[in-house]
């Protein structure tokens, strides 16, 4: 693997995907390492001492091949880990709360923005500071969803059960003239279509992959592998590698079902986690 160096990013499990399928669609050129923490999923009800070790132990595993930037993909990781993240490693970490404001920012008409996330993401309030830190004059609600990673995460999302979970959870947001809601957990925007005919189609859905791919980008400069016109191509060919701590195959039929194409995932049971 020394050939490749590799845009890191971690998850909690699968909702991760989202973003790496977005920064593979704005840099075709690059090397994706992804793992996904699915044997202790979900982190959104966990203690912020729990999320961070776990987190740090994702980074650890991930800091042992040759990688070039790193994604927090995980919002409720992001909100506890980022911060202290960017302190201890020496290449650009990115997460998705801040670019997830920015793009909603980019969209309201009516400045009423909802936000949908983990209890641990709505319970810092971390969405809702960093939209109001852009534009103060602006409402903004956070409504805790406990039970939607769960059916993500055992590939319910097209069932009908889903349906009725995604409406009854939703049914606060009714009355409060929003025009906007932030999917405030990577594993959402895989409900999106049942969320879309949940709230209704006044409200715009913001997803953080797009712009934290574009944050990507931009913080790497010159260092990506993008193609670009008048670029050369890079000397390799990108290379994706995916890892989880639980079930590869439960993994891998909902990275092919999401990214569109076949993948080898690899099991690093959690007690192996540090192994190389």
């Amino acid at each position: 693997m020394s050939d490749h160096e590799f845009i890191a990013i971690i998850d909690s499990g699968v909702g991760g995907l989202t973003v790496a399928r977005e920064v593979m669609r704005q840099l075709p050129g690059e090397s994706i390492l992804y793992f996904g923490d699915n044997a202790r999923c979900p982190y959104g009800s966990r203690a912020p001492e729990e999320i961070q070790a776990f987190s740090f132990q994702m980074i650890e595993f991930v800091s042992k091949f040759p990688i070039k930037a790193l994604v927090v993909a995980c919002n409720t990781a992001t909100a506890v880990v980022l911060e202290e993240a960017k302190k201890r490693l020496p290449l650009p970490v990115i997460g998705v709360i801040e670019p997830g404001a920015r793009a909603a920012i980019g969209v309201t008409k009516t400045n009423r923005i909802g936000v949908i996330g983990t209890e641990t993401t709505i319970r810092t309030k971390a969405y809702e500071l960093a939209v109001k830190q852009l534009r103060p004059d602006s409402f903004a609600f956070g409504l805790a969803c406990p039970a939607f990673v769960p059916l993500v995460e055992t590939h319910r999302q097209h069932t009908e059960e889903a349906q009725k979970e995604v409406e009854r959870t939703l049914a606060p947001l009714q009355g409060l003239d929003l025009d906007t809601l932030i999917l405030g957990c990577t594993h959402y925007p895989l409900l999106a279509p049942l969320i879309q005919e949940a709230v209704g189609p006044k409200i715009t859905l913001i997803s953080s992959a797009e712009e934290t791919a574009s944050e990507v980008s931009r913080l790497l400069g010159g260092l990506t592998d993008g193609f670009s016109p008048g670029k050369a191509l890079p000397l390799f060919p990108p290379r994706h590698c995916f890892y989880t701590s639980g079930n590869a195959l439960s993994f891998q039929r909902i990275a092919e079902e999401w990214l569109g194409f076949p993948v080898e995932v690899e099991s690093r049971p959690l007690e192996k986690l540090y192994q190389s």
